[in-house]
């Protein structure tokens, strides 16, 4: 067994797997630049051995895989008009996309809390897993901000709306929902995971997805819709629209107590971080790969950091933790195209570019 432990990170070869482990369960592993960047080495060293056949993602503790990036040191830099957000959200979203197309099967355990820049680093993967602790989210409209690290292309994949559903809600999947939206391949429980990651550990040089796939089928529950999925239909009706304005018309005309609570839901959020958030998924539809939607948010992500909305968004739920945001503007009809535009706009020389 050998290995680097530092920055928050822990990776290291056991039998024949690569284990990337988040370490910093206090913070939920919220990953931070220096975290991005250890897990880009790991893979590359992990990626030339051929002793390595798989990658386990996991995190430390109890609580969860990852709850997401250091929103807090993204904030300071945006308040002091700093370039933290240019330089983190690049090495990100590259990561991300490397994630997606990295040669080797590369497992991601998705217990507990999972949300953010959690999500960029496991719903990527090839095999997907989650548990009945998994509580999945992209909660980011509630900050000013959308879902990103590739949350557009996962969410406009899903069935129907259901990914416009919960990207503009943020609401939390358990691990059944989060394999009907196509963020998860297989629910293994808990007490069954060490099992599963010795086997990992024992896995044949030159394994395939497939025989992956076979091994994870051979601990998994077979659940693969939860709560949300029996609400489909429902979902389809109100959110399929190409405007906010029209969702929420959709919403007050259905009156029953699921459209009720969405409203009570939506009316949280930034009506910025809406608007943007639905441009971008139904841009994301029609994107031939993640590069071109991680490419798209990018861009919109770099407006993002300069916003009130980003700095309020992010005040009322980590900094104060009053939870009582003063969106600029305050309702979703003030958000007019020319306020959306700049989030859209080519950068020019800063454009997110892959090797």
């Amino acid at each position: 067994m050998s290995g680097v432990e530092e920055h928050g990170l822990v990776a290291r070869v056991e039998g024949s797997a690569g284990i990337i482990r988040l370490n910093r369960p206090k913070a939920i592993n919220a990953v931070t630049l220096e975290m991005f960047r250890g897990i880009d080495k790991a893979l590359d060293r992990f990626g030339a051995d051929p002793a390595v056949a798989v990658i386990v993602l996991e995190g430390a503790g109890e609580r969860g895989l990852c709850a997401g990036g250091d929103i807090r040191a993204l904030w300071e830099s945006s308040k002091v008009d700093g370039d933290l957000g240019k330089i983190l959200w690049r090495e990100e979203y590259i990561l991300n996309a490397r994630i997606k197309k990295f040669p080797k099967p590369y497992v991601a355990f998705m217990d507990g809390i999972v949300m953010g820049g959690g999500v960029g680093l496991s719903a990527h993967a090839s095999h997907r897993i989650v548990s009945e602790r998994t509580r999945l989210a992209m909660p980011e409209v509630g900050l000013g901000f959308f879902p990103d690290v590739g949350g557009t292309y996962l969410l406009s994949r899903s069935p129907g709306e259901i990914g416009t559903y919960f990207g503009l809600t943020g609401q939390t999947m358990n691990g059944p929902d989060a394999i009907h939206a196509k963020f998860a391949d297989a629910v293994v429980p808990v007490a069954k995971w060490p099992g599963l990651r010795e086997a990992l550990t024992k896995v044949r040089q030159g394994v395939t997805a497939a025989d992956v796939s076979k091994l994870i089928n051979g601990f998994a529950t077979g659940e693969a819709a939860g709560p949300v999925a029996a609400r489909q239909a429902t979902i389809d009706a109100l959110f399929g629209f190409h405007g906010m304005e029209d969702i929420v018309a959709a919403l007050k005309r259905d009156g029953s107590e699921f459209a009720h609570a969405t409203l009570k839901t939506l009316n949280e959020k930034s009506p910025r971080g809406l608007v943007v958030t639905l441009k971008l998924l139904r841009l994301a539809r029609t994107a031939s790969s993640l590069e071109e939607c991680l490419v798209r948010e990018y861009r919109a992500a770099l407006e993002v950091f300069r916003s009130d909305d980003f700095r309020e968004g992010v005040r009322a739920a980590v900094i104060d933790k009053d939870r009582n945001p003063t969106w600029s503007p305050p309702r979703i009809e003030d958000v007019t195209p020319d306020l959306l535009a700049p989030y859209l706009a080519e950068i020019g020389a800063d454009e997110l570019k892959f090797n």
